[in-house]
């Protein structure tokens, strides 16, 4: 990546805003890197599977559950992989289920559109057997 990809209204600088707002629990930070028309997409077979739209329809459905179902839940992005407008995300999430007390720790892709100096689009991609397995 270039000198300049995490410049705050690149895409990936975008993107990343939204990492750390999610991990400070910034729910207001977070939605501000939302477009007013974002389509926020949960992986089938995930807790939260779906498509979700509206920044507030995204945080109270998506950051909100995984807070009161999950301790520690924090997507740790590590990898950014840039092509114009689309973000590619190598991550890893780790939380502790509230219900099992089990630990998560698993890899994931996040694929983000961003326009405009907001998000437009993102899809998740996860081993949802393994988050499964420490929620049951």
């Amino acid at each position: 990546m270039g000198l300049n990809t995490f410049e705050a209204d690149s895409p990936a600088g975008v993107v990343r805003r939204q990492y750390l707002a999610s991990a400070a629990g910034d729910l207001a930070a977070l939605r501000a890197t939302l477009a007013p028309d974002v389509e926020w997409t949960e992986m089938a077979g995930f807790p939260l599977a779906g498509t979700y739209r509206t920044p507030e329809g995204v945080t109270s459905a998506v950051m909100e559950r995984l807070d009161k179902d999950w301790s520690g839940w924090t997507a740790h992005d590590d990898t950014y992989l840039v092509d114009g407008e689309n973000v590619v995300v190598l991550a890893r999430y780790t939380a502790t289920h509230r219900g099992t007390g089990k630990p998560l720790n698993v890899r994931v892709a996040h694929h983000f559109t961003v326009r405009g100096g907001r998000i437009v689009r993102f899809e998740q991609f996860v081993d949802t057997a393994l988050v499964r397995d420490a929620a049951n």
